[in-house]
């Protein structure tokens, strides 16, 4: 019988001491070796033989992978070897970012988070990151170090597929910005899994709601779902219901029915397509009530 994890692979291990050695070793090995912080993932999918590497270069101690800090101009910058644990922790975070904190909290078990990564989480591209939805809602830009030097990228263009992004051999995610959340912003996180801790989520739901005086409605709301297309998006048709009409339950519940129709997810091992359907337009519905609430009281 086949073993289903036949364990770690021999693998050359990496400390770069600089952001150009590392790029250049990751351009020179294409496709054989990975930049990692956490290691939550890679080593789970290279011990079950999922992933297939000869090198690992490890990002932990290379400029910007550490830093955690605010700046009431530019918002929070978060860098890739920031555990979740520090995000949840920290006193800016708690005070302007209180949904990235309770979406953190989300993901898996407290140890766990304290080695996971959001950096990893997003770079994973996994349909179902809990941090996404957060981060895509607040217009985050990561911070990105290739054989050409920096550049910025728009969260909202990274994700190309499942486990696919635009990254190019040499690229190393140095961090994230988050600008500073909108005047009045509230914001709220609601995940959908088979237990109430430690599992990948069936589906996700991220809203944002803000007053605006651009929209009609006088506020503006963001959507974010996870786990029910081939990467995370932002339900725009569903946000332009509740900037064009005054909102009220029955305005609530038609954005919900159009992010549910928005959606084309698949039947896998932790819920049907229909079922996570349905569970959009609940799920959707139960956050923008709670955020109109947050906002009007």
């Amino acid at each position: 019988m086949t073993n289903p994890h036949p364990g770690l692979p021999e693998l050359e291990y990496l400390k770069p001491a600089s952001l150009a050695e590392a790029s250049k070793f990751l351009a020179d090995h294409a496709g054989q070796a990975r930049p990692f912080a956490g290691g939550t993932d890679c080593f789970v999918r290279l011990r079950d033989g999922v992933l297939k590497l000869n090198a690992l270069v490890d990002v932990k101690g290379l400029d910007g992978t550490q830093e955690i800090s605010f700046d009431p101009s530019k918002g929070l910058t978060i860098g890739a070897a920031v555990t979740m644990n520090r995000i949840a922790a920290h006193p800016d975070v708690i005070k302007y970012y209180p949904n990235l904190v309770e979406a953190v909290n989300s993901v898996a078990s407290y140890q766990l988070r304290n080695r996971a990564t959001v950096i990893g989480n997003i770079c994973n591209a996994s349909p179902a990151g809990d941090t996404i939805g957060t981060c895509l809602v607040l217009e985050g830009v990561l911070n990105v170090h290739g054989v050409a030097g920096m550049r910025q990228i728009p969260l909202k263009t990274f994700f190309t597929g499942p486990g696919k992004t635009v990254l190019q051999p040499g690229d190393i995610v140095i961090s994230i910005t988050l600008p500073v959340p909108p005047k009045g912003c509230v914001g709220v996180y609601k995940k959908l899994g088979r237990n109430i801790i430690s599992d990948l989520s069936i589906v996700g739901v991220t809203v944002m709601g803000y007053p605006s005086s651009e929209s009609q409605s006088g506020y503006r709301f963001k959507i974010a779902l996870a786990s029910v297309a081939p990467t995370p998006f932002e339900a725009v048709q569903a946000e332009a219901v509740l900037s064009e009409k005054k909102v009220t339950a029955e305005t609530i519940a038609e954005a919900a029915q159009v992010a549910m129709d928005s959606i084309n997810p698949i039947d896998d091992v932790r819920g049907s397509a229909r079922y996570r359907k349905y569970m959009v337009r609940n799920l959707t519905r139960e956050a923008l009530t709670e955020v109109w609430s947050k906002l009007t009281h």
